[in-house]
C-alpha cells in the first residue's frame, strides 16, 4: 500500500495541480480575470447563488380559470364541428359553469348526437402508471335533448400540470436569452413556478418578460369600416377591436392608443417563427425586430402577401397591435421586419419573447423578493468566518492529537478544499449558503477519514508491528471502512439532488463532490505524503 509507481505519483500530482489551477480564479475579481489573468489558464469561477450575490426571487402561479376557459372554447368548437359533420340540428351551444352544453332540436337524432359527442370524451392519460381510467370530460344527456360535456377534476388537473411543465421550459428559454448566469427555474406544488435569478440588476424587466404570454399572431386588418365606427356601433362578427401596444418612450399615452379593426382569423401563428433578432433600420437607424419563418410559415407568408398586396397586415402580440404595415409587394423570402416605437432594450425583449415562444397559460406573480448584494456579502462573510474557525479548530486538533501525521493530514485537507473548489468551478456550479455548509461538512468528513487511518495505525503499532508494517496495515484496513461510510453518504447526496430543489440541490452537489475529493485527498494523496516521508527518513519509531 505504501509503494507508488512513478506513473501513479505523476498522476496524483497532476490531479492536484489541475485542481489548484481551476480553484485559483476564485481568488480574483471578474475584472482582474479579464485584464490580468493569463488567458491560457482556466478562468471559470464558482457562480454565487441568490443568497450570496443578491438577485430576484419570483413565485408565479398558472391561472387555472384561463386554462378552463380556453379548453371549453376548444370543446365548443369541436362540438360544433362534430354535429355539423352529420348535419344534426342544434341550438343553444354555449360554454358555461365548467361545461359545454347544446340542445338537439330533433329528439330522434339524440342517439346519433350522443355517439358523435362520445368521441370527444378522451382519457386523461393512457400510460401504464395511471391506467388510463380517468377521463378528461364526461358526457351528460337529458331526455329533452340537452347534452353537456363537463370537464372533470382529473382533466383540469392534467391540463394545469401540462401547462406548468410547458411554462417552465418557456420561462427557462426566456431567462437564458437575457444572458443571466445560472438561473434557477423549478416547479413548486401543482400550479406554481419559482424563478430565482442571481445577480439580476433589473427585476422589473424580468417581471415584464415573465408575465407576457407572448401569444404572437399575424392577421389582416379589416378595412370594411373605420375602427371608430366599429367602436360606436358593433364590429363585424369575424373581426375585433385591438389597440396598439404601449409606447415605452411615452407611457402617458396609454389612454390615447390607436384602435385597429383586426380580423379574428389567424393567418400565421408565432409557432411558425424560426428566429427573431433585434437590429436597426438601415434607413432611419431606429431599433426594429427582424424575423424569419420556418418552411411552412414562409409558404403561408408568401401566399398571404401575394393575395393582399396594398392591404394592411397586423402583427399582434397578446391582443395588442405591435405594427400594422401595408403589404407593398409579395414577400417570398419568409422574413420581415417589425417596426414601431422601440428602444434598443424593448426590441431585444420582443425578440426574446418571439424566440422563446408563447406561454400555454397566463402567469400571475404571487410572491416577489429582491435580495440586495449587501445581504449576500454579509452571508459570504459569515460563511468565511465559519469556515476559517472550523478549519483552524480542525488543524489545531490534528496537530495536538497526531503530531507530524496531523500536519500531513492538514496538508491533505487544504488540497481537498482546493480540489473541491476546482471541481465546482469546472462544473460552473452555483454556490449557496447550504453549499458553504456542505464544504464545512466535507472538512469534517476528511478529518474523520484521517482519524480512522491514524487510529488503525496506532492499533497495529500497539500489537508490536514495525513502523512501516503498522502504517501499511493501517491504510489497508481503514480503506473498507472509509469507502462504506462515504458511499452511503454519496447515495444520500444523490437522493437529495434528485428529489430536492434550490438550496437543497446546492448542498447535495457540494456534498457529493466533497466525498470524491475527500477519498482522494485523505487516502491517496495523504498516503503519498506518508510514503515519501518514509522513503527519505526511514523512521524507526512511529511519531503518532
Amino acid at each position: 500500500m505504501l509503494h507508488f509507481a512513478r506513473w501513479k505519483v505523476t498522476l496524483v500530482l497532476l490531479v492536484v495541480i489541475v485542481g489548484l489551477l481551476f480553484s485559483i480564479p476564485n481568488l480574483f475579481s471578474d475584472q482582474e480575470l479579464q485584464d490580468d489573468y493569463p488567458s491560457w489558464l482556466p478562468n471559470s469561477k464558482i457562480v454565487l447563488g441568490l443568497d450570496l450575490q443578491g438577485g430576484a426571487h419570483i413565485l408565479m402561479q398558472v391561472e387555472k380559470e384561463g386554462i378552463i376557459e380556453d379548453r371549453l372554447e376548444i370543446l365548443r368548437g369541436d362540438v360544433r364541428s362534430a354535429l355539423r359533420e352529420d348535419k344534426i340540428g342544434y341550438t343553444g351551444l354555449a360554454a358555461r359553469d365548467g361545461a359545454v352544453q347544446v340542445r338537439i332540436r330533433d329528439i330522434t337524432q339524440l342517439d346519433a348526437a350522443r355517439e358523435k359527442l362520445q368521441d370527444l370524451v378522451q382519457p386523461v392519460s393512457t400510460s401504464l402508471l395511471t391506467g388510463g381510467g380517468a377521463m378528461e370530460t364526461s358526457l351528460e344527456v337529458n331526455d329533452d335533448g340537452l347534452m353537456r360535456l363537463v370537464l372533470t377534476e382529473e382533466g383540469i388537473t392534467s391540463r394545469v400540470s401540462n401547462a406548468v411543465a410547458q411554462s417552465v421550459e418557456v420561462i427557462r428559454r426566456r431567462v437564458d436569452e437575457l444572458g443571466t448566469t445560472e438561473p434557477s427555474i423549478q416547479r413548486e406544488g401543482e400550479d406554481r413556478i419559482l424563478v430565482q435569478v442571481p445577480g439580476l440588476q433589473d427585476p422589473d424587466r424580468l417581471k415584464d418578460i415573465l408575465e407576457t404570454t407572448a401569444n404572437l399572431s399575424f392577421r389582416m386588418v379589416d378595412t370594411s369600416m373605420a375602427p371608430e365606427t366599429a367602436l360606436q356601433t358593433r364590429p363585424p362578427l369575424d373581426s375585433e377591436i385591438l389597440y396598439e401596444a404601449d409606447d415605452p418612450q411615452n407611457p402617458t399615452a396609454q389612454e390615447n392608443r390607436v384602435p385597429y379593426l383586426v380580423k379574428k382569423r389567424v393567418l400565421i401563428s408565432g409557432d411558425e417563427l424560426d428566429d427573431a433578432q433585434p437590429t436597426f433600420d438601415s434607413r432611419t437607424n431606429e431599433p426594429v425586430v427582424s424575423f424569419r419563418f420556418n418552411t411552412s410559415g414562409a409558404k403561408k407568408f408568401a401566399r398571404v402577401t401575394e393575395q393582399n398586396v396594398g392591404l394592411p397586415f397586423a402583427i399582434v402580440l397578446d391582443d395588442e397591435v405591435i405594427s400594422a404595415p401595408s403589404i407593398r409587394e409579395p414577400i417570398r423570402g419568409g422574413s420581415g421586419i417589425i417596426s414601431g416605437s422601440f428602444t434598443a432594450e424593448s426590441a431585444n425583449d420582443l425578440a426574446v419573447l418571439m424566440r422563446a415562444g408563447a406561454l400555454p397559460a397566463k402567469l400571475t406573480i404571487v410572491e416577489e423578493r429582491t435580495v440586495g448584494p449587501g445581504l449576500g456579502a454579509d452571508s459570504i462573510a459569515a460563511g468565511e468566518i465559519a469556515g476559517i474557525v472550523g478549519a483552524f479548530a480542525v488543524v489545531i486538533f490534528m496537530i495536538i492529537a497526531y503530531g507530524l501525521f496531523g500536519i500531513f493530514a492538514n496538508i491533505a485537507l487544504a488540497v481537498n478544499v482546493c480540489l473541491l473548489l476546482g471541481v465546482l468551478s469546472f462544473l460552473g456550479a452555483t454556490l449557496t449558503l447550504p453549499g458553504i455548509a456542505g464544504i464545512v461538512l466535507t472538512v469534517g468528513m476528511a478529518v474523520d477519514a484521517n482519524v480512522l487511518i491514524f487510529e488503525r495505525i496506532r492499533e497495529e503499532n500497539n500489537y508490536g508491528r514495525s513502523t512501516i508494517a503498522a502504517i501499511d496495515a493501517g491504510y489497508s484496513r481503514a480503506l473498507g471502512t472509509i469507502l462504506d461510510a462515504n458511499i452511503t453518504t454519496f447515495i444520500a447526496a444523490v437522493i437529495l439532488f434528485s428529489l430536492g430543489s434550490g438550496p437543497v440541490r446546492g448542498f447535495a452537489i457540494t456534498l457529493a463532490v466533497g466525498i470524491v475529493t475527500t477519498v482522494f485527498s485523505a487516502f491517496t494523496f495523504n498516503r503519498l505524503i506518508v510514503a515519501t516521508w518514509i522513503k527519505y527518513r526511514r523512521p524507526s519509531n512511529l511519531p503518532i
